[in-house]
């Protein structure tokens, strides 16, 4: 894919990935991802910033040669992690004279990671800028969005910020930038939730201290440019609050129909009572989308059946992304049968116990549901309104 022009001396250079569809081997890519490097033409200085996955690295140097870009002076590195840094060597390769600006975190990783020299390093510190002539760079540290080595690069004369992973989607597109809204906003949230949620209290406070940026357009690594920077604000803003919806997660596996008919019994129960339910089978559902749905919800119900006296495996993984991710809903249970035994409740709830989330009473029935188990069921279901109905932190209505 050919360069574009963003304006006069600025240009995206990156490249997408239309195909890929995993993301370190974890996160399932529906919509692939892009590799957003830009190159900036000061009157005295021109600067790359950040670069690509090493598979892409030839459609960076093409987009580059078609620019004319016969020397560089800096590259910068807002994070390590080799989708944004992978091309460096290629690039210094090309690029012999040009200097490596980033933050001391991120060369120490970068020497770890890349094995680059020490003398190709710039460093800088949080507020340092380098000037490109025209055009200034200033550079703030970042950490725990979502590496202890993030920074972001504000562009002061054209108030375009620079976020690396903040803000991103996966999603390649031939659109520069966000057009199809809804699309990207759904795509940014899941990118949201699978790697940037559990460092929900950093980012708030870094959107804290964006407040005094004027700031026209951000440019993120992955997804298309926001050239309407507030509505991803406002986005963010609402995704690390502490308020959460009127909703529950129902993620769960059934072997053989009983799990799955206390489910759908749980779901007409909170429908009934006024409650937004999202049921996610576990055998079918992938873990952007899983994580996606934990954002907002008020309430995480885990439904398994009791394999060999535990729960069943698809359960537990979930439990255990749940507990990395760290969602701030405000509570959770269990429910699930059993044949004779077992320790399926113990374990999921050893599982989440690094939360915050207060556990609800579980229903766990030997068997397939009867008139009991529904009655049970019918007053969790009563349980979690009330619940809802009584925080204060749960958006009525």
């Amino acid at each position: 894919m050919t360069y574009r022009e963003i304006t006069h001396g600025l240009y995206w250079v990156g490249a997408n990935d239309w195909d890929r569809r995993l993301f370190d081997e974890l996160i399932p890519l529906p919509d692939g991802t892009s590799y957003n490097a830009y190159l900036i033409r000061g009157s005295k200085k021109t600067v790359l910033i950040d670069t690509v996955d090493p598979t892409k690295e030839t459609e960076l140097l093409e987009n580059l040669r078609s620019l004319g870009i016969a020397s560089l002076d800096y590259v910068v590195v807002n994070h390590a992690e080799q989708d944004h840094s992978g091309a460096i060597p290629c690039i210094l390769k090309e690029f012999p004279e040009a200097k490596v600006i980033t933050n001391e975190k991120c060369r120490e990783f970068l020497r770890s990671l890349l094995m680059l020299p020490e003398n190709v390093f710039s460093v800088v510190k949080d507020g340092d800028t380098l000037s490109l002539g025209d055009r200034t760079l200033e550079f703030l540290i970042t950490p725990w969005v979502h590496w202890p080595d993030t920074m972001l690069t504000y562009l002061r004369e054209d108030q375009l910020l620079f976020t690396c992973d903040f803000f991103g989607s996966h999603l390649a597109t031939s659109d520069l930038y966000a057009r199809e809204r809804m699309r990207v906003y759904e795509a940014a949230k899941r990118y949201y939730a699978e790697i940037m949620m559990p460092f929900r209290v950093s980012i708030k406070n870094h959107l804290e201290r964006l407040k005094k940026y004027e700031i026209r357009t951000i440019a993120t690594s992955h997804g298309p440019i926001w050239d309407d920077p507030q509505s991803i604000i406002d986005a963010y803003t609402g995704w690390v609050s502490d308020q959460v919806e009127n909703e529950v997660i129902i993620a769960y596996v059934s072997m053989h129909g009983s799990t799955k008919k206390m489910v759908d019994h749980l779901v007409d129960g909170l429908i009934q009572r006024g409650i937004k339910v999202k049921p996610l089978n576990l055998t079918v559902t992938d873990v952007g989308e899983l994580a996606k749905s934990l954002v907002d919800a008020a309430t995480i119900v885990i439904g398994t059946p009791t394999v060999i006296s535990n729960p069943h495996p698809s359960a537990v993984c979930a439990a255990h992304l749940i507990r990395v991710l760290r969602p701030k809903a405000r509570y959770a249970t269990v429910i699930g049968s059993y044949g004779w035994g077992g320790k399926t409740v113990q374990v999921i709830t050893e599982l989440l116990s690094v939360s915050s989330m207060k556990f609800l009473d579980p229903v766990i029935l030997k068997g397939y549901p009867a008139d009991e188990g529904y009655a049970a069921l019918d007053v969790l279901a009563d349980t979690i309104a009330q619940k809802h109905e009584q925080d204060p932190l749960v958006i009525k209505g």
